[in-house]
C-alpha cells in the first residue's frame, strides 16, 4: 500500500533561497531511505515562496522512519518549521483500493 504525504509550505520572503537549499538536500537524503518511493519537491510557478513536496512511501511505516531520520529533524524541525516557514501544511493519502 502506497502512503502519499503532500507538504505544502509557505517560506518567509527573506529565507527563499535558503528554503530551496533546505528542500533539495531533504528530496536528496530522502530519496535513499530503503522505504521511500519517491519524493518530488516542487516550486510555484508564480510564487517563489511557495513550494510543494510530493513523498511516496512503501506504506505508512516507511513514512514514520523517514519522520524519525537524522535529516527530517536536522532540517525540517530543526531549521526549517521554526525559523524559514510562514506556514506548512501535510496532507497524508492512501492508495485508492488499498485501505
Amino acid at each position: 500500500m502506497a502512503y502519499v504525504v503532500t507538504a505544502l509550505w509557505h517560506a518567509k520572503p527573506d529565507k527563499i533561497d535558503r528554503v530551496a537549499a533546505v528542500v533539495d538536500e531533504l528530496a536528496r537524503t530522502s530519496r535513499e531511505e530503503p522505504g521511500c518511493v519517491q519524493f518530488q519537491p516542487n516550486r510555484h510557478a508564480e510564487d517563489p515562496v511557495r513550494f510543494l513536496l510530493y513523498e511516496e512511501y512503501a506504506d505508512e511505516a516507511a513514512f514514520e522512519a523517514h519522520a524519525d531520520s537524522e535529516h527530517f529533524k536536522r532540517l525540517v524541525l530543526g531549521e526549517a518549521v521554526p525559523d524559514l516557514l510562514e506556514d506548512r501544511e501535510r496532507i497524508f493519502w492512501r492508495s485508492v483500493g488499498e485501505e
